[in-house]
């Protein structure tokens, strides 16, 4: 093994999520790991990642992105390769991916990684599959182990696919940027129902809205105040408008994004999500790091860390009814919230944490370099 291994992460990402928390956490664990291992993003420019990690200590390179597919960022591939002699591309979404493969006909560059983080088929077109399959990526990390099966169907060589787990890092040190029930004014006897997701379709922000609908108005359990923090989308106003129609306006606050948003998941009593599509969603982890009982739907790998009924709750998606029976009956066990919460710390400490996927994802990288571990 040469004397450095230096490696290029590429994000075409614009809003924060939990692929770009994943790619953050990626290189500041491989960063303590191992010195010999150098990592770069090359990002967005003044996009929400950019923001979020340009005064940190890692090496951030910047294109601009007007259009999706902006030959800008392309051309920096082929420059940051060139200068700082990069051993091994590790892409982490599907944007990234074609500027990649874009930047294939426009220079030599070193073999791919992939990072596959969602659960959605991917899409049965030409160029799509053209890209998934192209012969640069040498490995397709997925993030579950559902995302593994259903990439599978659309993948030539099956053999690139391995599960690597994100998990979240521990020994955490963020503090929570404010208090929720004094920001929110929140008596102590309120039921604080936290979610952190971007308002994006993958998460279903409508089912979460029909639930808080059943949870407060029929079934009339108004102990209940639901927190929404993620970015807004052009759905965002038909949520809101939806909220105030039902008359649930003064149970629900939506905050938007929060930087470090994380920091306030101790502050729930209850985690939910109501995605009708997911890869393994970082709140989940963060969720159970923090010792909060998690009531989801059961889409994607959420399922291989949450146990319906074991250490946590798991409805369908799109039913709104069960979340919300689920929900209730849930807070009105504290016991069982304890257990919960408890059980899934103890399952996340052991499998689910970002040093075994950074050690893991490392693995993979001299697997396509050289050969073995």
């Amino acid at each position: 093994m040469k004397k450095r291994l230096s490696l290029l992460h590429l994000s075409a990402a614009k809003n924060w999520g939990g692929g770009e928390n994943h790619v953050e956490n990626l290189c500041f664990e491989l960063q303590e790991m191992d010195e010999k291992v150098k990592n770069i993003i090359l990002c967005v420019r003044n996009a929400s990642f950019h923001q979020k990690i340009k005064d940190t200590d890692l090496h951030v390179e910047t294109a601009p992105m007007l259009i999706k597919l902006d030959l800008r960022y392309t051309a920096k591939i082929i420059w940051v390769c060139k200068k700082y002699e990069i051993d091994l591309i590790h892409i982490h979404d599907s944007t990234a991916l074609a500027l990649a493969v874009m930047a294939t006909k426009l220079g030599k560059l070193p073999p791919f990684v992939l990072s596959k983080k969602t659960s959605f088929p991917i899409k049965d077109r030409p160029r799509t599959l053209y890209k998934y399959n192209h012969p640069q990526i040498q490995k397709i990390l997925c993030v579950s182990e559902k995302t593994k099966e259903v990439t599978s169907n659309s993948v030539n060589d099956a053999s690139k696919l391995v599960t690597v787990y994100h998990g979240t890092r521990i020994n955490k040190t963020e503090k929570a940027p404010f208090n929720l029930r004094e920001k929110l004014n929140l008596p102590k006897d309120k039921i604080i129902v936290g979610m952190i997701a971007n308002h994006i379709r993958a998460k279903n922000l409508k089912t979460w809205v029909e639930m808080i609908n059943f949870t407060i108005n029929i079934k009339k359990e108004k102990k209940f105040h639901f927190v929404q923090i993620g970015s807004y989308s052009d759905r965002s106003q038909a949520y809101i408008d939806r909220i105030n129609e039902l008359n649930l306006k003064k149970h629900v606050s939506f905050l938007g994004f929060i930087p470090d948003a994380a920091a306030l998941i101790p502050q729930f009593d209850i985690s939910l999500l109501t995605s009708q599509s997911e890869g393994l969603p970082q709140f989940i982890y963060e969720s159970c790091y923090y010792k909060v009982p998690v009531v989801s739907t059961n889409v994607g790998g959420i399922p291989e860390i949450i146990e319906d009924g074991v250490n946590g709750m798991l409805s369908n998606p799109y039913e709104a009814q069960s979340l919300a029976d689920k929900l209730i009956a849930l807070s009105q066990d504290k016991n069982l919230m304890e257990k919960f919460a408890k059980l899934s710390h103890q399952k996340l400490i052991e499998n689910f944490t970002t040093r075994k996927m950074a050690e893991q994802s490392l693995a993979e990288y001299k697997k396509v370099l050289y050969g073995k571990n």
